[in-house]
């Protein structure tokens, strides 16, 4: 008998052949004349069945099964149009026990977020975590699309790196080679490095590390950033533009090619935006949220109720889900973010809020190495472990700006999700470290 494999999902189109499935046990039913086996990949389920009679040591190898056991089924399709799961079923010719799974299953659907981390290789069989990893994929890769489009050089970072990347906060280090190396918080000196190279324009997709102590739904100590780089901009302007047409493009592939299964899944509907993006200074965004009752004090940033209020107050007179948040502080802002030369305290960098989470953070970059080396100073920074970075602007490096992007916080706001932990792969946090 032929071994090539049948995606469950192709099913309809094998009726009256034989095919090979190979997949897990959903289900099994264990009748005193006959058996009823679901099985599933990630394409779909399948209904076998099996007359014990006709084949005693085929009965016992189905009886012997566990629920999530490993198989593959031999069998001809059939159309059998009372039966749910597309009106076909498989007549069984053999059945393979590829590796019996342990019983009982130690989660189940109703289980706690952190059991089924626990157990991430059961729970990611389930469906609704399979199409988030899918949708993952397309957002991915319509992201890419657009900047290959666009004349973008992918690039790969070390995250292997001899200081820090940000402000030195949130690092871990680790030993090297009888020196101290830190974990990348970001891309960001590198990325210029590329537009100091030539590039014009770069973009990375990859993990970086924050030793942030926090537990809550939006942090983690490990993520994926999505990042990109542009030179001979004129303001930070040109990067918003540049990023909500890139964000229009990739949440329109989405909502193209998931859209009508996120909303049976999810509940939700995504659709790409309407562009221009609304745009409020944060002096403006203050403002707007004191006269709806909430001040935010001292504080020189917006906080997470303030950014909820924003967006709903936002979307209530414009209709956008989408926010651009600018002119922040320099204050609260990296010594490499461009100021005004009128105002050499406000920077000429933002924050994007969709649907009241914050999931970008931009700006202009300062390129002139005078300045730089002033700014790091003003905010304290020796300069000493510096000196390779500010050495990337001492050739001749263009005018250049950018952004980065929360991967999982994009997915959680776009499945209408409350926690990072829901849409990452493998969550990493102060608590979790495995598996």
């Amino acid at each position: 008998m032929a071994r090539q494999r049948t995606l469950m999902g192709d099913i309809r189109s094998h009726i009256g052949e034989e095919v090979v499935l190979k997949g897990f046990v959903r289900t099994l039913r264990d009748q005193k004349k006959m058996q009823f086996l679901i099985v599933y990949d990630h394409s779909g389920a399948v209904q076998a069945i099996h007359t014990k009679a006709d084949d005693p040591a085929i009965a016992e190898a189905i009886s012997s099964l566990t629920d999530e056991s490993a198989v593959v089924v031999a069998g001809l399709v059939v159309e059998a149009p009372n039966v749910k799961l597309g009106g076909v079923e498989i007549q069984i010719r053999s059945v393979e026990v590829a590796n019996l799974a342990d019983s009982p299953l130690p989660i189940k659907e109703d289980s706690s977020l952190e059991l089924r981390m626990d157990k991430r290789q059961l729970s990611l069989r389930n469906g609704r975590d399979q199409l988030i990893m899918r949708v993952q994929t397309t957002l991915e890769h319509a992201m890419r699309d657009y900047w290959l489009q666009h004349g973008f050089t992918e690039i790969h970072s070390p995250k292997l790196i001899s200081t820090a990347s940000e402000s030195g906060a949130e690092l871990f280090s680790l030993p090297y080679f009888g020196g101290t190396a830190y974990l990348a918080q970001s891309p960001q000196f590198y990325k210029q490095l590329g537009i100091a190279g030539g590039l014009d324009r770069v973009f990375e997709i990859g993990p970086v590390f924050r030793a942030n102590p926090s537990f809550t739904s939006r942090h983690d100590t490990e993520f994926t950033s999505v990042d990109m780089e542009m030179a001979w901009i004129s303001s930070h302007e040109d990067v918003m533009e540049f990023e909500e047409a890139w964000l229009r493009y990739s949440i329109a592939k989405t909502a193209e090619e998931h859209g009508a299964e996120i909303a049976a899944v999810f509940g939700v509907s995504v659709e790409p935006p309407s562009l221009p993006f609304p745009r409020l200074t944060l002096a403006e965004a203050r403002a707007r949220l004191a006269e709806r009752g909430h001040v935010i004090g001292h504080k020189a940033d917006l906080d997470p109720e303030g950014e909820r209020l924003l967006s709903a107050l936002v979307e209530e007179e414009t209709g956008s889900q989408f926010v651009f948040v600018t002119d922040y502080p320099a204050e609260v802002r990296a010594f490499y973010h461009m100021r005004y030369p009128d105002r050499p305290d406000i920077t000429k960098s933002y924050d994007l809020l969709w649907r009241g989470l914050e999931i970008t953070t931009g700006a202009q970059r300062e390129h002139r190495p005078d300045v730089l080396r002033a700014q790091a100073q003003a905010k304290g920074f020796n300069l000493e472990p510096l000196e390779d970075y500010l050495g990337f602007f001492s050739y001749g490096c263009p005018p250049h700006g950018g952004c980065g992007v929360g991967l999982t916080r994009m997915l959680v706001v776009m499945l209408g999700l409350h926690n990072v932990r829901e849409v990452t792969f493998l969550y990493r946090g102060p608590n979790r470290l495995r598996p």
